[in-house]
């Protein structure tokens, strides 16, 4: 037998202070980053490398890739390395958080991809195996279709690393894997061997994933942690990292550094199912958020078990179903592995109030696409004339589709929500009627959209039930086209309406007023 000694002389981990981080790394390699917004990020990490290339010069030309986005908008998580001359290319699944990093793809300044969150967390696991690729259905119709853009960002960006392929008759999406030097990954405590665990993480992410992917490319493992425990402390069942498999660990100096999400140093909740739920934090006015949120709620039903909840918009549904006391009645999933309790919002998105589970995120994503949401609720940035949906692009801003193409295209039934315009948008609730005080500045319903990353034809194909739900008109998805169903009473169809879309929608034979309930400032009497 081999005692705990002898991994300690086999394998030979080294403890470092995060300053010593960027003198490991050469220039021009390929690393792997795990995080979700600010859950699993190892910021402390991140900080020293962007410190050293600011003062220093070095690491510089750097690839990147990342399943989900993470950062706080300003200067946290990936807005780290977004720093020209620093990076050369960068595989995401989402960049809204990252804005510095998204517009250097925007300028051609880095090569720069953009496939689902899902494929990229699935493609990991394929890479640790020394697969060369993926194969999926997920993108086909969408921009990540090489048939449109191939998920390339900009015009520098010239290799494809998405290939179009037939597999038994059946049109399927090729994903080529990158060979990783370095893995920068996170987690709650070392033992002296390197074993890492996750006992305040939020999340699991892809952690063990990207390890197993970096080390049988023969690159090096980092994982930044709270704090060292002794040898055989920790549960073999609670190493999320085995030893074998890391090379550095990054004991923090500053827990600010270390924070379990980007809004909450800690919170007890996100890693436990028997916390207690201040219903303070359920109470929110009878604004659009709330009304949209209200209609969508609505068109649960008891076989609709298992849910997706987009960020944004569709966050305050959960809310919505606390307030009605119906919340024990459906099991919300958020993408990166939360299963159960209530999923949480803004900088904490991601996490999950007592939930009853929490997955690696490429399995959570297993489920996905394999059909298993009953009902996903996004979000609803642009709307076309053929009921495309775009949240990816705008402009000159890279938000990227995240879990988004994953979702939409495999759950049972979807639903987009979001205001009606944008931009400055006032409403007020008179006599439950809505009135518009001031119209939003942005149209959302256009003619065409700026990039497909919802696939109207393909969800035809497939006869996806898919509604498009704000907080004056309801459209469904029909075989003719995008459908205007229900109003809201005291909406004009011509001035509210039509006035403020950019093409006219197919009629329902009866356009109907959306529930009176939703339009009044007490709980609607919810019962599933």
């Amino acid at each position: 037998m081999r005692n705990n000694s002898f991994f300690k002389r086999r394998f030979f981990m080294k403890f470092l202070n995060a300053i010593e981080v960027p003198d490991l790394i050469k220039n021009s390699s390929f690393l792997a980053i795990d995080g979700f917004v600010g859950i699993g990020v190892p910021e402390e990490i991140l900080l020293n490398i962007e410190k050293s290339f600011l003062e220093k010069g070095y690491p510089h030309s750097l690839s990147f890739i990342f399943a989900a986005g993470f950062g706080d908008g300003k200067n946290r998580g990936l807005n780290r390395i977004a720093h020209e001359g620093l990076v050369k290319k960068a595989i995401g699944g989402h960049w809204g958080l990252a804005p510095n990093l998204g517009k250097l793809a925007i300028e051609n300044k880095i090569e720069a991809y953009n496939l689902p969150q899902g494929v990229i967390s699935q493609m990991f696991r394929n890479m640790a195996a020394n697969k060369p690729a993926i194969i999926s259905k997920v993108g086909i119709g969408t921009f990540v279709d090489p048939d449109l853009e191939g998920g390339k960002v900009n015009t520098v960006t010239k290799e494809d690393i998405v290939n179009k392929i037939n597999v038994f008759g059946e049109e399927v999406l090729f994903y080529k894997c990158p060979k990783l030097d370095y893995a920068i990954l996170r987690g709650t405590s070392s033992d002296e061997d390197g074993n890492i665990s996750f006992e305040n993480e939020a999340l699991l992410l892809e952690g063990i994933h990207i390890a197993s992917a970096t080390k049988n490319a023969g690159g090096k493992v980092i994982v930044q942690v709270e704090k060292v425990v002794k040898r055989g402390s920790i549960s073999p069942k609670e190493v999320k990292i085995p030893g074998i498999l890391v090379d550095y660990v990054v004991v923090v100096e500053d827990i600010k550094n270390h924070m379990q999400t980007f809004d909450e140093q800690y919170n007890y909740g996100y890693i436990n199912n028997n916390a207690l739920f201040s219903d303070s934090v359920i109470s929110f006015p009878l604004d659009e958020r709330k009304i949209i949120a209200r209609r969508c709620a609505i068109n649960l039903r008891k076989d609709s078990k298992v849910l997706n909840y987009g960020i944004g918009m569709p966050e305050s549904i959960a809310l919505v179903l606390k307030e009605e006391n119906q919340n024990m009645n459906f099991i919300p999933t958020v993408e990166p592995g939360a299963v159960g309790g209530i999923p949480m919002g803004g900088l904490s998105f991601g996490a999950s109030f007592n939930p009853a589970c929490i997955l690696e995120q490429p399995t959570q994503f297993d489920f996905y696409d394999g059909g298993g949401l009953d009902m996903a609720f996004l979000g609803l940035a642009q709307c076309d004339q053929y009921g495309n949906i775009n949240v990816s692009k705008f402009g000159s801003k890279l938000a990227g589709c995240g879990g988004f193409i994953n979702i939409t295209q495999n759950a049972k039934e979807v639903v987009f929500c979001g205001t009606f315009t944008a931009g400055g948008l006032e409403i007020a609730i008179e006599n439950g009627k809505l009135k518009i005080i001031k119209e939003g500045k942005t149209k959302k319903f256009i003619k065409n959209v700026e990039q497909i990353t919802f696939s109207a034809e393909l969800a035809k194909k497939n006869e996806k039930k898919v509604l498009y739900i704000t907080e004056r008109a309801v459209f469904e998805l029909r075989k003719e086209g995008l459908t205007l169903v229900e109003i809201a009473n005291g909406i004009d169809i011509e001035k509210d309406i039509l006035n403020n879309m950019e093409f006219k929608p197919i009629f329902a034979k009866e356009i109907k007023f959306m529930n009176k309930e939703i339009f009044l400032n007490k709980p609607m009497g919810l019962i599933f």
